[in-house]
């Protein structure tokens, strides 16, 4: 039997920090796309864009939703009550399952972007208010959660459907973090060794760190970067990678652990 693994891609953020141009190119290659929901990048033309091609490319649909912080891109911390953190994650994923809904397609996962996500990495009450809100929203969607993180350790004690992920172009530290982007080493740019630094992970089922210590983790997904033209070639070698060793590529709503 055939290890399945998903593919994902954060879509649509057109902003003044981020060009949109790839992602055509990108759901050609990946199984699940995180949408941005106009609130860190990304508007109505957008969104709608993603959702058409994912659906002729059989693309499974995700809400990216972020602090509302467009001139930052969502990567700025912000600290918000719990009533207010509900607002913002039900109002972004109601943003896009309306337009997914005109296409005759349902937002199937939600996965938290930038400062976010980070921060519910480390804290466990953030990390259990986000996996309370989304469980609440529908407790079919699928939590895209950085492996090992305290997000999947909250959504594990909600009994929520957990894909965990794993970053192709991010080297890690040896506590299973991810390597700051202040550091020269935090990003792999080279796709010979992104495809490899994957392809190990995904066999093993554990976190390459920088230093060579692995950690035994779960992995479901990869996350690829639309970023830049090497992230292209990246996604491109990662995928034809995976595949050639036997691995069977799917969407997060059609793995078997899910279904």
């Amino acid at each position: 039997m055939s290890i399945e693994i998903n593919i994902n891609c954060d879509l649509g953020e057109k902003s003044k920090h981020h060009s949109n141009k790839h992602d055509p190119e990108l759901l050609e290659i990946v199984n699940s796309a995180n949408i941005a929901c106009g609130y860190h990048a990304g508007d109505e033309e957008t969104m709608n864009q993603v959702v058409e091609i994912s659906k002729k490319n059989g693309v499974s649909i995700g809400a990216h939703p972020s602090f509302n912080d467009p001139e930052n891109f969502g990567r700025e911390r912000m600290n918000l009550s719990s009533s207010e953190l509900e607002k913002l994650i039900t109002d972004q994923y109601e943003i896009l399952q309306t337009i997914s809904s005109n296409y005759g397609e349902n937002v199937t996962h939600i996965k938290p972007h930038g400062a976010l996500n980070n921060m519910a990495c480390e804290d466990i009450d953030l990390a259990t208010t986000l996996a309370t809100v989304i469980k609440k929203i529908n407790p079919e969607l699928i939590y895209l959660v950085p492996t090992g993180s305290k997000m999947e350790q909250a959504a594990k004690k909600l009994d929520m459907k957990i894909a965990c992920e794993i970053f192709a172009d991010r080297n890690y530290e040896d506590d299973g973090n991810l390597v700051s982007r202040k550091k020269p080493h935090a990003l792999i740019t080279d796709p010979e060794l992104a495809k490899k630094h994957v392809l190990k992970m995904v066999q093993t089922q554990s976190l390459n760190c920088h230093s060579g210590k692995q950690i035994p983790c779960e992995i479901d997904s990869v996350c690829i970067h639309g970023d830049n033209i090497s992230s292209l070639e990246t996604a491109k070698s990662i995928r034809k990678n995976l595949l050639d060793n036997g691995l069977k590529l799917e969407t997060l709503n059609k793995m078997k652990k899910f279904i």
